[in-house]
């Protein structure tokens, strides 16, 4: 059926799913932007490894001194930073007291949001080359198919 469709249509139908692709995942990042970003009363409730065992981050204000970002190989293998065994990722806290704090975090999602980037536009890249591969695998058969019915033709009129 899908050979049926003229290319104005099958273009016409392809560039309305990317723009509702595109539609889409621009709405989603909007609502996950607003639901995801926890507040810090929510985000005490969460029991994350600390270093030293502190826990005034739970019962004084604090302030994000750097946020989550990942361990490097040497804190995970070498275990000299604690919370870096756990998610293999940190976050530096200062409580309202001075106390300095490492904290073991969830993923960093600047790096998820990259990845999933990075894997948007292979796949874009691997359809482009696949149509691209169609369309002269299609031209090249009609071109032989055209070149039979000629020599078909010649042959029967001579």
């Amino acid at each position: 059926m899908i050979e049926t469709c003229p290319k104005k249509c099958m273009l016409i139908g392809t560039v309305t799913l990317v723009l509702l692709t595109v539609f889409v995942l621009i709405l989603e990042s909007q609502l996950a932007s607003e639901s995801v970003l926890p507040s810090s009363a929510s985000q005490r409730n969460k029991q994350f490894p600390t270093e030293n065992n502190s826990t005034c981050w739970q019962h004084q204000e604090y302030t994000l001194v750097s946020e989550c970002h990942p361990c490097t190989a040497y804190e995970i293998k070498s275990k000299s930073i604690g919370v870096c065994i756990h998610t293999h990722y940190k976050e530096v806290l200062r409580c309202k007291s001075g106390e300095i704090v490492t904290r073991s975090c969830d993923r960093v999602a600047y790096l998820e949001e990259t990845a999933f980037w990075k894997f948007m536009a292979w796949s874009f890249i691997i359809g482009a080359i696949s149509s691209l591969a169609v369309m002269f695998r299609i031209r090249f058969l009609n071109r032989k198919a055209l070149h039979r019915a000629h020599l078909q033709l010649a042959n029967g009129i001579s």
